[in-house]
């Protein structure tokens, strides 16, 4: 469980490091279900990991802006920066206490 659990946060890394567009206002929001969505299509198979993860990403509070980075695909190919994953620092900071949380609320589902 424990190698599944750290798998599942290498997987969910690509999404963190996604980056978005400057159009955010003219978008949707970002649901829970989208960011599922979008783990699930990342490699993220688990479903039930996966909408534990989303709850915990937009429980957190990252912003419209960062869950929009989380979901796109133009890290998925290149590597974004370590320190905020392409994010602005705060949203960066929520989503490291988020993979925190996921290793320990998400498991045990």
């Amino acid at each position: 469980m424990r190698t599944f659990l750290i798998a599942a946060a290498l997987v969910a890394l690509p999404v963190l490091a996604a980056c978005g567009n400057d159009k955010a206002a003219d978008q949707p929001a970002v649901t829970q279900a989208d960011l599922s969505k979008s783990l699930q299509d990342k490699g993220l198979k688990d479903k039930s990991l996966a909408d534990c993860a989303a709850k915990l990403y937009v429980d957190q509070g990252i912003s419209q802006e960062g869950l929009r980075k989380m979901i796109s695909d133009e890290y998925d190919t290149k590597v974004a920066d370590p320190n905020n994953f392409g994010m602005s620092q705060s949203d960066a900071d929520k989503a490291r206490e988020a993979n925190t949380k996921i290793f320990t609320e998400c498991r045990a589902k």
